[in-house]
């Protein structure tokens, strides 16, 4: 059970007791039937939300999340110490990906429950349609790292077939492409070609301010592997960026054996 920032504040209980039966449900099931490998996917919100960054792999349990989304984030850390519990006892090699902001296409547009770029293009369509500005909610400083979704896809492929280890693993562009809500705002109202007015919507909550993630892990296995830049995604009315390595096609990611699809 997932949902955007307002929609976790309204419905914490409802995240932790869906997800911690989901988690237990799934993970108990493969054992049960033998499965040699299990992928779960984290969130970086479960990470403190006190601590120093960038936050790595190791910095999970380090202290109480953001109060926003108590819920749906302790829920996805006991993913973790249910991996490392079935480990111990059973041997299995159960682990799990913690991916910064996922988009890309057949996300969900939900003003009131999807993620915020996904609500901002949404946002911007009515305003275009009605003739009406655009409302941001909150200031728009907070910063996120936003990865596209199939990049996302290739590497959990990778992580199914190659990565080894029990301790979780962030997916995640570098710390110098995070970029604020309002740039993202930015982005959307130019890819969009809107022209009205943009507001922002201070009483709105802002969330956590900052959740900046290194992916030194990830390098250190794949230190060759290029992501699609922000603003040459989908937005940009491309899926990929151009890849001028011989061998591939248009829209063809590059070559790299262990992820292809």
């Amino acid at each position: 059970m997932v949902g955007g920032l307002f929609r976790n504040i309204k419905y914490n209980l409802d995240f932790w007791r869906k997800n911690i039966h989901i988690n237990d449900n799934v993970l108990h099931s493969a054992f049960e039937v033998g499965a040699r490998k299990v992928v779960s996917c984290l969130s970086t919100c479960i990470f403190p939300d006190k601590t120093s960054y960038p936050i790595d792999e190791t910095m999970i349990h380090n202290g109480p999340p953001h109060s926003s989304n108590f819920g749906y984030s302790y829920a996805k850390r006991m993913i973790d110490v249910q991996n490392r519990a079935y480990f111990q006892q059973h041997g299995c090699t159960f682990t799990a990906v913690i991916p910064t902001n996922v988009f890309g296409p057949h996300d969900n547009f939900s003003i009131e429950d999807g993620h915020v770029l996904p609500g901002l293009i949404h946002k911007v369509h009515l305003a275009k349609s009605r003739g009406s500005a655009l409302t941001v909610w909150g200031t728009g400083r907070p910063r996120r790292q936003f990865i596209y979704s199939l990049d996302l896809a290739r590497l959990f492929i990778w992580v199914l077939r190659e990565y080894d280890e029990v301790e979780p693993i962030i997916l995640s562009v570098g710390e110098e492409d995070e970029v604020s809500i309002q740039e993202v705002a930015e982005a959307v109202v130019e890819a969009m070609d809107f022209h009205g007015e943009v507001t922002f919507d201070t009483t709105k909550s802002d969330g956590q301010f900052k959740k900046t993630a290194s992916n030194g892990k990830l390098r250190a296995y794949l230190p060759d592997f290029r992501f699609t830049p922000f603003k040459q995604g989908p937005l940009a009315g491309s899926e990929r960026p151009e890849a001028p390595t011989s061998g591939t096609r248009p829209g063809e990611p590059p070559p790299f054996p262990a992820l292809r699809l």
